[in-house]
């Protein structure tokens, strides 16, 4: 089982990278839809680690998965400046069971 990052920072990048997990940096929208939509593929990876823009870019596909019932699993974590939106993890929660906490 491995985990691979998606993130628009490289310091995010290079941070994960020396704990031992895999990614890339996708600047544009383009290459945040490339890139997941390549790593929802690959069968090996169960955790696809987003960072908050990645999700809110291509928060489509990331539901899209989710509601698939793929066995991935996808964890949004804050930029370098932590979460934008500070209710981010109680709208994440209502999102991800449908009950609001």
């Amino acid at each position: 089982m491995k985990s691979f990052l998606i993130s628009d920072s490289k310091d995010i990048v290079i941070g994960l990278r020396l704990a031992g997990i895999e990614g890339v940096l996708a600047e544009s929208e383009e290459e945040m839809k490339k890139y997941f939509l390549k790593v929802t593929k690959d069968r090996n990876v169960r955790i696809i680690i987003v960072t908050e823009k990645v999700f809110e870019t291509i928060k489509e596909e990331v539901l899209k998965l989710k509601k698939s019932g793929s066995s991935q699993l996808v964890v949004t974590i804050p930029g370098r400046g932590g979460f934008k939106d500070k209710d981010f993890i109680m709208k994440y929660i209502k999102e991800s069971i449908g009950v609001k906490i």
